[in-house]
């Protein structure tokens, strides 16, 4: 038995943490929903799960492997052969493993989904439900062609967002870069310049000049802060309070607080019609669509809109409720339940929040743009005025003899 430590809420919505002893932690989840708490978190004592060395399985992965193997189904070959085969047609070794895994235990009998289960850090819970969906329904190929549409959005969707994030980012680097430059190369030169003029320097100057000779002097000193300063606040964002902050950060970041909403609406309404379309129970879908997104703000409204599902309120209530989400999402979820095809609706709404992504990552792009020519500018150019200004005082203090 292994003991695993988690973070639930109960049937009345408060936070609970505690232990639960089981033999795996697909028995822990069952133990702890059995009891009516609807689970946040939970990790093995000790362990951080079961890992397979190797690349990171992302979207874009999933995506090439669901697509290939419903070629293969469709094509007669049965799903031993198929897995064979993919595993040795995968570029990403941590993927192939994982497959050659699942092939192995359906040779012994297995069903497709629980070989998947063997490896949850590889294979989401999306795919294992949907899986097991088309095991059951006998339309394996329709859910593999679903995880396929599936994935391949959520690859476009998350590199669209991360080249908004990442733009700002690399030119910020480049920045910092041309400025160290300049502090070790470029000031050096004039500082013993200044020196032998034995001039005096104006206040911005001097104070650039002694950052110079002090970075040259102890490096390390500014390399050992800026460290100390990222690693303290990756520590803080995985307390309780700073993951917390950093939730709300994200939502009311100027810019970056509309795209981050946006994103979660797509993501929520395209995960929720994938599988409620499947056949998946509308509560272990929300639960699933909550464990998909990053903010811990959005996540948990969405796991406590799970528990006011459980007790007979329509899911539209605790959407509109949440106060994040744009109205529009509330209102559709709303129209979809009171016609019965609320899969439908969520598809629709996924297609308008999905071009609304694009549009503010292209409108985000476009303004970044000339700000951050603003920002090198300003940068650069009060670094060579805070040059060049003493020079131009002692030439005009020349001239005025």
């Amino acid at each position: 038995m292994a003991q695993y430590n988690y973070r639930a809420m109960d049937k009345n919505g408060k936070a609970k943490k505690g232990t639960v002893e089981a033999v795996n932690e697909e028995k822990a989840k069952e133990k702890l929903k059995s009891e009516g708490y609807v689970i946040q978190e939970i990790k093995e004592q000790g362990a951080g799960g079961r890992k397979l060395g190797g690349k990171k399985v992302k979207d874009k992965d999933l995506a090439v492997f669901c697509k290939q193997f419903v070629s293969v189904l469709n094509a007669g070959v049965t799903i031993i052969a198929a897995l064979e085969m993919m595993s040795e047609q995968m570029d990403n070794k941590t993927l192939q493993r994982g497959l050659r895994e699942a092939q192995a235990f359906v040779q012994k009998g297995g069903t497709l989904a629980d070989a998947f289960k063997l490896n949850p850090k590889i294979f989401p819970p999306i795919l294992i439900n949907m899986v097991a969906a088309g095991e059951m329904s006998g339309n394996l190929e329709t859910s593999f062609e679903r995880l396929t549409e599936h994935f391949e959005n959520a690859n476009k969707l998350k590199s669209k967002v991360k080249g908004a994030m990442t733009y700002p980012i690399v030119i910020l680097v480049v920045v910092i870069a041309v400025v160290v430059v300049l502090l070790m190369t470029v000031i050096p030169q004039f500082a013993d310049m200044f020196k032998d003029m034995g001039a005096e320097l104006p206040m911005a100057t001097q104070m650039l000049v002694n950052f110079s000779e002090f970075l040259q002097a102890k490096w390390y000193v500014v390399v050992i802060i800026v460290a100390a300063i990222i690693f303290g606040l990756r520590w803080f964002g995985k307390t309780e309070p700073g993951s917390l902050l950093y939730a709300k950060m994200a939502l009311k970041a100027p810019l970056f607080g509309t795209l981050v909403i946006k994103n979660a609406a797509a993501t929520f309404s395209r995960t929720l019609s994938t599988l409620m379309a499947s056949g998946i129970p509308l509560m272990d879908a929300i639960e699933q669509v909550a464990r998909m997104i990053n903010n811990r703000i959005i996540r948990e409204g969405l796991l406590d809109a799970k528990v006011q599902v459980a007790k007979g309120v329509p899911l539209s209530k605790p959407i509109r409720d949440m106060e994040i989400f744009p109205p529009m999402l509330a209102q559709m979820t709303k129209i979809g339940e009171e016609t019965g095809n609320i899969e439908e609706m969520m598809d629709k709404v996924a297609d308008y929040y999905e071009m609304e992504v694009n549009n503010t990552t292209d409108a985000l792009t476009a303004m970044m743009e000339p700000m951050i020519i603003v920002l090198m500018a300003v940068v650069v150019g009060g670094i060579v005025i805070a040059i060049y200004s003493p020079m131009l005082g002692m030439y005009d203090a020349i001239d005025s003899y």
